[in-house]
């Protein structure tokens, strides 16, 4: 049944009450009885509550959907020119347990913790403007002088909290929340720098400057300094990003 049929059946009921309840008051009426006279007034408050409840449920059920605004204003602070390549990709799940123990009125122990897991994909790549080479057009070679170490291009993170425990008095604050997102992504971070992210990226690059050179009938020379760029990883990039 739909609310329109629901609401039709309301008001017929609604009607006979009302009809069969003057009946019953003109039929009171005609006698002095006092009880008949309360029992009339019993029968018209619960005619009254009656019509209450089913107005409160016919407009509960033919509530209007909830609108909802939004808006929101994007302004590009700055834009340049950059040259960064990814050559691998990692997926990390980091389980990163906070807990936080104060004192109230200085003897009091309270505590709060959370259990957070850290969804995470991490970019690794280089930027090619701290390359620096040498190119023999004579003896069609390319040397490899300066070579970066692979640099975390981009991090995304996803953030699922569970077990959250607090007290009334020791509350998690926005800055409590921030700072456990903050750690969770370091500590994934520090996992990206001990994995073989950085030996995936130096030997993916090593294959294509080999590649590109080699379509160009160039030979890459001391390219064993890319291999020893994966001994070492940096994270200094303006692009890492959050979804939290």
């Amino acid at each position: 049944m739909n609310f329109s049929k629901f609401k039709i059946v309301l008001w017929s009921l609604g009607i006979l009450m009302v009809v069969f309840l003057g009946f019953f008051i003109y039929q009171m009426t005609k006698s002095q009885n006092i009880n008949s006279m309360m029992i009339v007034l019993m029968l018209i408050l619960g005619l009254i509550l009656g019509g209450v409840i089913a107005f409160l449920a016919s407009s509960k059920l033919g509530s209007s959907p909830v609108v909802i605004t939004e808006s929101s204003h994007t302004i590009a602070e700055s834009m340049r020119k950059v040259f960064k390549v990814v050559s691998a990709e990692g997926h990390f799940n980091e389980i990163y347990n906070y807990e936080e123990t104060t004192k109230i009125f200085n003897f009091i122990p309270s505590k709060k913790k959370a259990l957070v897991i850290v969804q995470a994909k991490v970019l690794v790549g280089y930027d090619f403007e701290k390359f620096k080479w040498e190119i023999d057009e004579v003896n069609k070679t390319v040397k490899l002088i300066n070579f970066p170490a692979p640099q975390i291009l981009s991090t995304e993170t996803d953030y699922k909290y569970y077990n959250i425990e607090e007290q009334f008095f020791n509350l998690f604050s926005k800055d409590d929340l921030a700072k456990i997102q903050q750690n969770g992504k370091q500590q994934v971070i520090e996992a990206a720098k001990k994995s073989h992210l950085p030996e995936v990226a130096a030997e993916q690059m090593r294959t294509l400057l080999t590649e590109l050179l080699a379509g160009k009938n160039f030979f890459l020379e001391n390219a064993s300094v890319i291999s020893e760029s994966k001994n070492r990883i940096d994270y200094q990039s303006p692009l890492i990003k959050d979804h939290s």
